[in-house]
């Protein structure tokens, strides 16, 4: 098992900058790929980007791209969300997930964090 908390949320002005992060402890760190997700009211919880065990392999939904890094520091149990440029779309509560590698379900997850963006 592995546990998330995030943190780094907040609210920002329309082409502001926040960095989220989420902190895991628990079974080994490396061992799983790591994804920032969001839901905003009233939408389902949508994909925004995976990177995978050692940080080589990244991916992101078209919305973000450009704009968010993902990252991870596996000496720490952390990963990281650095959000530039940030839209009032943005707006959702972030959540982080994990799955161990080789598996396709994110079944860790942590409480989430609230990014609010004002226009």
């Amino acid at each position: 098992q592995v546990q998330l908390v995030e943190s780094g949320g907040g609210l920002v002005q329309a082409g502001g900058s926040l960095r989220l992060s989420c902190a895991a402890s628990g079974r080994a760190f490396s061992n799983y790929v790591m994804a920032w997700f969001r839901q905003a009211p009233g939408k389902e919880r949508e994909f925004v980007a995976r990177i995978g065990w050692g940080g080589g392999s990244t991916y992101y939904v078209d919305s973000v791209k450009g704009r968010f890094t993902i990252s991870r520091d596996n000496a720490k149990n952390t990963v990281y969300l650095q959000m530039n440029n940030l839209k009032p779309d943005d707006t959702a509560v972030y959540y982080c997930g994990a799955r161990a590698v080789g598996t396709s379900t994110y079944d860790h997850w942590g409480q989430g964090t609230q990014v609010t963006v004002s226009s």
